[in-house]
């Protein structure tokens, strides 16, 4: 999960830096996807059912949503979308990639307990 988030924050936070969306972004993007949906499989085959918390399922699957709109928002975007788009779309992502931190802290949280 925290390469999920390296990869997230890397992408996320080089567009915001940048202020145009770049291909090297959407790379970024789908690999943090990838992570997180390979380290959500694996942390749900390991989860002690009766430790599973229903915030945290909820959070989290609406975190790999967004993710997944904002990957096929960005390559959209970056194909068929306006200058200004390309400079515009990093709100979206910033949101995105705030949201995702809720899961990631309860995750973590919820695996000290």
């Amino acid at each position: 999960m925290t390469l999920a988030l390296t990869f997230y924050s890397i992408g996320t936070w080089g567009e915001h830096i940048e202020k145009r969306l770049r291909l090297w972004h959407i790379v970024f993007f789908i690999l943090g996807l990838c992570a997180d949906s390979f380290g959500t499989a694996l942390m749900t085959e390991m989860a002690d059912p009766a430790k599973k918390d229903l915030l945290h399922g909820i959070t989290g699957a609406a975190a790999l949503f967004l993710m997944a709109v904002h990957a096929l928002w960005a390559i959209l975007t970056y194909w068929k979308g306006s200058p200004k788009a390309k400079r515009n779309f990093s709100k979206f992502s910033v949101f995105v990639w705030a949201f995702w931190l809720i899961p990631y802290a309860l995750g973590i949280v919820l695996g000290m307990k």
